[in-house]
């Protein structure tokens, strides 16, 4: 047996499709240094956008509720609402989360040598 035998194929495959989608990074990354609002997390992922010149669109709200949802389904982050009608409502990485940030580390490194 190879040290990349089908088990171990089938959970890198699992890894990828968690970080399906172009803004599950993004939204992470944002959350990595502590617990967020929605609209938070939008200011400071598009804000990073426009200051490294705008190549990409915006990330509109509708994506980002979505991204959210998906992520908070595959228990990468965690929402918190406060009590009563109009609470807030904010979102933390999970341990998961978290590991999965710190798994992706080498790739975004070896994105950054081979590609400008």
């Amino acid at each position: 047996m190879t040290e990349w035998s089908l088990p171990r194929q089938q959970g890198v495959s699992e890894a990828v499709n968690l970080l399906k989608g172009k803004w599950t990074l993004p939204v992470l990354a944002a959350l990595a240094l502590g617990e967020r609002q929605n609209k938070d997390i939008l200011t400071s992922i598009n804000a990073h956008i426009e200051r490294n010149g705008g190549e990409r669109n915006a990330l509109s709200h509708r994506v980002l509720t979505d991204t959210l949802q998906r992520a908070t389904e595959d228990k990468l982050i965690e929402r918190n609402a406060e009590e009563g009608t109009f609470g807030a409502v904010r979102y933390r990485l999970t341990t998961k989360g978290r590991s999965l940030l710190q798994a992706v580390r080498p790739l975004a490194e070896w994105a950054l040598q081979y590609y400008d």
